[in-house]
This record gives structure tokens, C-alpha cells and sequence, in this order.
């Protein structure tokens, strides 16, 4: 059974359309959701929890529809958003008062113990947290109720370095349970480079690829070559190139270059800033 399956779902606005997404969330993986301001990562997130309904298209989580099934969203999902739905005036010990009769299968135990892996003051309330102490304290609720899937809206979006590693490390041991799956987004691309099976590019609502990572890390790459080698480039081999006055600059398919080059490795953000300057340009 896959975690999270999308087939042709659609989301029209007046300014905006989620495009025919079609995707798929292997379980017990963890996919990274990458796009800019506006491309439809929040939206695609609200759809698959049910926030908001769709004009089309089909979403299967943990092999149920979130349309039919409330329970599932509630029980069986860690859900935390860019704003984090918890109370000003709360505190954490509170909160936890709260989730213990909330929640079928919540481990007061297991959420004490991230409250102080990751430094969250227990006494403040809510509404005086720092952004980054919002979210872990999210993070803390979403990973505390014996959830299966975790779906995380720029969950890590304010927090230190030293605590992100942290946060990591809790969602790499979160998928070590069998069946235990992650949707994250997040503008800090390195993270997602370093815990992520699979990355997914949304560009202007439209899915422009969804892959495993290792697959997109060895496919593709960079050259740096004058003007005459480039000539020998293949078409086909090229997604992107960038021509200056010394040389070009260009993203290649490592499999369609026919001639043996020194091809650079490229990272995640590089080749997502790579393929949206391609899009743009058609």
C-alpha cells in the first residue's frame, strides 16, 4: 500500500490552477515537495488532507479517501501547517492536557521527551512563542499520537540549524517503523537533499517531475565546456545552458552525452533553479 496516491488532481481559482497532479508516496518513504512562492505546495497539501475540496481528480492516503474518512485524518496523520493551529494562550503542558483526551493513541511520554529534545519551554504560552517555537511545538503534537503518515508544511521554517538537524534525525528514525511515511515541504532545499527518497517540482501549479532522489542525482549533472566542445553536445542531452564569455554553462542527461566530458554533480536547488529558468523560457 502507498502512503499518498494522486491521480489527475485538480484545483481551479481565479489566479491559480493546480494542474492534474499525479503522484505517488511509496510507504514507509519520505518525499520532498519543492516549489516557489505560489507554486502549489500548500494547496496540494490542504487538498490531500481535506482542507479544501478539489475540482478533480482522485487522492488515496494510507489506501483511503480523507473525503470519506475523517477518523483517518485525525488519528492516522501528523498534520503540521504554516501556522500552526494551537491556542495563544496555552502552554505546552497544557496542550498536552488537551491532546491526551484528543487523540486515540497519544504518548504522553514520547511528546514530554521531544518538548525537551528540542528545548521547548513548557510554561510560556503559545502566543508568545517565536515562529521557529511554534513549530517544533507542532512538530512535538504531529509525532506524539501514533500516526503513520506526517504531512509538513514548511514545518521547519524558523528554527536554528542545531534544531533542524534534530528535527532530522526524529523524522529519519519516524520512517524506520515499517509503514511510517513523510510529505515536507520546505524552502531549505538542503534538508530536503539530505533526508528525502524522493523530491517532487512544483512550478505555477503543474508537477514538473517527481522522482527518487538518488535516480535525479545520477541522471543529471552539470558541464562547464567552450563554445566549440559544446557544439558536440547532443540536443537531447541538454535541459538548461547558460552561455557567458569564457564558457557554457549547461544541465545535462548523463546518459545522452556521447562524448566523455567532465560532468560536475548538481544538487537539488540547483536543479530546480535549473529546470524553472528552462520552463520559463518556452
Amino acid at each position: 500500500m502507498n502512503a499518498i496516491e494522486l491521480r489527475g488532481l485538480t484545483k481551479k481559482y481565479d489566479t491559480f490552477t493546480l494542474d492534474n497532479i499525479n503522484l505517488t508516496l511509496p510507504s514507509g518513504c519520505i518525499m520532498g515537495l519543492v516549489g516557489e512562492n505560489g507554486a502549489g505546495k500548500s494547496t496540494m497539501i490542504k487538498l490531500i488532507i481535506n482542507m479544501i475540496s478539489r475540482d478533480g481528480g482522485d487522492i488515496t492516503v494510507l489506501g483511503k479517501d480523507t473525503a470519506k474518512d475523517i477518523d483517518l485524518i485525525k488519528n492516522e496523520i501528523g498534520i503540521v501547517l504554516d501556522e500552526v493551529g494551537i491556542p495563544a494562550c496555552l502552554n505546552a503542558c497544557q496542550v498536552e492536557r488537551i491532546m491526551r483526551h484528543t487523540f486515540k493513541k497519544w504518548d504522553s511520554e514520547r511528546y514530554r521527551w521531544i518538548l525537551d529534545l528540542l528545548s521547548i519551554d513548557t510554561k510560556k504560552p503559545f502566543g508568545k512563542y517565536s515562529r521557529g517555537m511554534k513549530m517544533k511545538l507542532g512538530l512535538a503534537v504531529a509525532m506524539s499520537h501514533g500516526a503513520k503518515l506526517l504531512i509538513l508544511d514548511e514545518a521547519t521554517s524558523g528554527i536554528d540549524p542545531v534544531d533542524r538537524d534534530r528535527i532530522l534525525e526524529l523524522l529519519c528514525d519516524f520512517t524506520r517503523v515499517e509503514h511510517h511515511s513523510v510529505l515536507i515541504s520546505s524552502h531549505i532545499v538542503s534538508d530536503l537533499e539530505k533526508l528525502c527518497d524522493y523530491i517532487t517540482f512544483l512550478h505555477k501549479g503543474k508537477l514538473m517531475l517527481s522522482e527518487e532522489k538518488d535516480a535525479l542525482l545520477s541522471n543529471y549533472g552539470i558541464v562547464r565546456l567552450t563554445s566549440e566542445e559544446f557544439a558536440g553536445v547532443p540536443r537531447e542531452a541538454v535541459v538548461y545552458k547558460k552561455d557567458n564569455p569564457y564558457y557554457t554553462e549547461a544541465l545535462i542527461l548523463r546518459e545522452k552525452l556521447s562524448f566523455e566530458a567532465n560532468v560536475l554533480p548538481v544538487s537539488i536547488e540547483e536543479l530546480f533553479v535549473f529546470m524553472v529558468k528552462e520552463e520559463e523560457k518556452l
